[in-house]
C-alpha cells in the first residue's frame, strides 16, 4: 500500500474528469485541488468575496476530512478572472488566514469551466510525516 489517502471531489467535475478533492501523502504534505464556489453540486453565485470564502470553505472541509485545519495550511493559490477582484479576494484570504500566514499567490486567468465562477483556490497543508 502506498500510504496515499484521497478525498473525493464532491463536485460535478470530479467524476467526469477523474480527480480527487485532496490527496494526502505519507510525508505529511496534503494537496487540495482547485476549489470553486460549488455547494452541494450547485454553483453558489455571489460576488468575488463570497465566492472566495465559499471556495476556501470547500478546501478547508477537504482538509478536515483528513484531520487537518486552517493552521496546517502552508500555501494558497487564488485564481481570479478580473484584476478588479484582487482586493475582495485578498480580503477573504486575510480574514481566513491572517493568523496562519501561508505562502500565497494570486493569479489572473482568462476563465473557468463555468463563466459564473470568478474565483478558484488551491490549498496545500502539512502535518508532518506519518508513522
Amino acid at each position: 500500500m502506498s500510504g496515499i489517502r484521497r478525498v473525493e471531489a464532491g463536485a460535478p467535475w470530479g467524476e467526469t474528469f477523474g480527480y480527487s478533492r485532496a490527496v494526502a501523502l505519507p510525508n505529511g504534505l496534503v494537496l487540495v485541488a482547485g476549489c470553486t464556489s460549488v455547494v452541494d453540486g450547485t454553483i453558489a453565485d455571489g460576488d468575488p468575496y463570497e465566492q472566495a470564502v465559499n471556495s476556501f470553505d470547500v478546501a478547508l472541509a477537504a482538509l478536515k476530512e483528513l484531520g487537518l485545519g486552517r493552521d496546517d495550511v502552508v500555501r494558497t493559490r487564488m485564481y481570479i478572472t478580473h484584476a478588479r477582484d484582487v482586493e475582495e479576494v485578498g480580503r477573504a484570504h486575510k480574514e481566513l488566514f491572517d493568523a496562519v500566514r501561508p505562502a500565497a499567490s494570486m493569479i489572473i486567468v482568462s476563465g473557468f469551466v463555468d463563466p459564473r465562477l470568478v474565483v478558484e483556490v488551491e490549498v496545500e497543508a502539512y502535518r508532518g510525516a506519518e508513522s
